[in-house]
């Protein structure tokens, strides 16, 4: 496969974040940290030609007909798929997240070692698949009620040296300021996305770890079932925001 075509949906996506936007501005749902963006960041997202995630998109196409994903699937049927993960593995009949998808499907199918989860050529793979489904809403998994409570309860409990929660920023304070920064509502709709701060491609699991470390918690380890339960939450909590892979933020 060549790189992905910069324009492919561009003006499907921007119609459908221009619909969203509207419907958030009247208090319909929750709000995308998109919508709190600069309006030239939010310029530099919506360009394919100017967004830095899309080099990893590009290598992520690479990497899915080199890796032999493309001997069974096509990227047209992962059109969909991000939308709704979280998901129930069957096998295990437990939670599984869209990067252990692709590294189970990668170990049991194609009997290739493990990618590790922040190396660039998972986040690649993971940014691919889930930029075909830019554009369409999140679709929390029916299956996975007793993981989102465990989420749910993860998200407000206080933790580390600070003695504090994730609710206490993104629900109870989003919208004002921390240190001169807007604090978001922490929605999981554009990952993996390229943060800044990183000047890099992450995870949702790696700004999860960086928020457990800025109250001073010991993270989880990566992958660990914590991680995917506060995930299958914070899908189940940003119910309706489309998927924006690869997203930017601040």
């Amino acid at each position: 496969m060549g790189s992905p075509r910069p324009r492919r949906g561009r003006s499907r996506w921007l119609e459908a974040l221009a619909c969203a936007g509207a419907l958030l501005l009247l208090g319909a749902g929750p709000r995308s940290g998109y919508e709190t963006m600069t309006p030239q960041l939010r310029a530099m997202q919506d360009d394919d030609l100017s967004n830095p995630g899309m080099l990893a998109v590009a290598e992520g196409e690479a990497l899915f007909a080199r890796e032999g994903c493309a001997g069974c699937h096509t990227a047209e049927a992962m059109r969909g798929v991000a939308a709704r993960y979280p998901a129930l593995d069957r096998a295990s009949q437990a939670p599984i997240d869209l990067s252990g998808r692709i590294a189970q499907c990668r170990e049991k199918r194609q009997q290739r070692p493990p990618l590790p989860r922040e190396g660039p050529a998972m986040l690649a793979l993971t940014a691919f698949v889930a930029h075909q489904s830019r554009g369409l809403p999140l679709q929390p998994d029916p299956r996975l009620a007793e993981a989102r409570r465990q989420g749910e309860a993860l998200f407000r409990e206080r933790r580390g040296q600070l003695n504090l929660s994730c609710a206490q920023c993104h629900d109870d304070n989003a919208g004002r300021r921390l240190a001169g920064s807007l604090i978001p509502e922490g929605h999981p709709n554009g990952y993996p996305l390229y943060r800044l701060e990183w000047q890099a491609l992450g995870s949702l699991q790696r700004r999860l770890r960086n928020c457990l470390v800025g109250v001073r918690s010991e993270p989880f380890p990566p992958g660990a079932p914590d991680y995917v339960a506060l995930e299958a939450y914070l899908v189940a909590r940003a119910r309706g925001l489309l998927v924006e892979t690869p997203a930017i933020r601040p």
